[in-house]
């Protein structure tokens, strides 16, 4: 059958001598791999620049719905423009970084257009936005958990504490060392409250920023098996720094 649907790019890598192999999440079907054939050439009507990761494209492919298949694009072109995130660079290490989360906790076959909207949404915003960006990947990283099932959890008057391995909110330590202190915890539940839009006006110094990145990392890896060895923090911090 023939698919056409949007789709994010997560990754991609060469294959062969003028071929891509790409993991886009779809609209329409979720996380799936694609080849396209000829990208790498000077005349290719589906340039090697479209499999960059997070550009939003429109893609056409030859589709079997099995979670291993490699399906074959029969046509791509970009869905979304970006005018910030390609040349600045701050921008574009918040997209490698989403992307890197994205490609590491979103696995094969998952359709899920909310979670497609989501993404799409703080692409919007870093990409357009004049406010700063600086938490923008903190609300990312967070707010995804709750997709990917395990949104921390909370009760008012339970905001002392954040237990990463149960991901809850207790009003006293949890009886093990993985969990944010009421500093952090509070900094994290105003975090969890507050939209996207608004999430510049959390007033966060980089060693506060630094502990909540570590801290959200920690807590993927504590409810998701195999998720490790990311590497764009690094990337980012250098960056924001700079």
């Amino acid at each position: 059958m023939l698919l056409h649907t949007r789709g994010i790019v997560f990754r991609s890598i060469r294959y062969g001598e003028t071929s891509a192999i790409a993991d886009i999440f779809t609209e329409e079907k979720g996380l799936r791999s694609f080849i396209g054939g000829g990208v790498r050439t000077p005349k290719s009507r589906m340039p090697f620049g479209l499999f960059q990761p997070m550009m939003v494209v429109d893609l056409v492919a030859y589709f079997r719905d099995a979670d291993d298949h490699l399906n074959r694009l029969k046509e791509m072109r970009a869905a979304e423009v970006f005018v910030r995130i390609p040349f600045d660079i701050r921008r574009g290490a918040v997209a490698l970084f989403m992307a890197e989360i994205c490609r590491k906790s979103i696995h094969a076959g998952e359709e899920n257009p909310g979670l497609f909207a989501f993404i799409l949404d703080h692409l919007h915003r870093l990409d357009t936005t004049d406010e700063p960006i600086a938490n923008l990947h903190l609300h990312f990283l967070l707010h995804l958990a709750g997709f990917l099932g395990f949104q921390p959890q909370y009760e008012p008057g339970n905001e002392l504490f954040f237990d990463l391995k149960e991901g809850v909110f207790l009003p006293v330590p949890p009886p093990h060392p993985l969990c944010l202190e009421p500093a952090h915890a509070m900094l994290l539940l105003e975090l969890l409250q507050t939209p996207l839009e608004d999430c510049h006006h959390i007033a966060l110094g980089r060693p506060e920023r630094k502990a909540l990145l570590g801290g959200l990392l920690q807590f993927y890896q504590l409810h998701m098996p195999g998720f490790s060895d990311i590497h764009t923090p690094e990337i980012l911090e250098l960056v924001m720094e700079a």
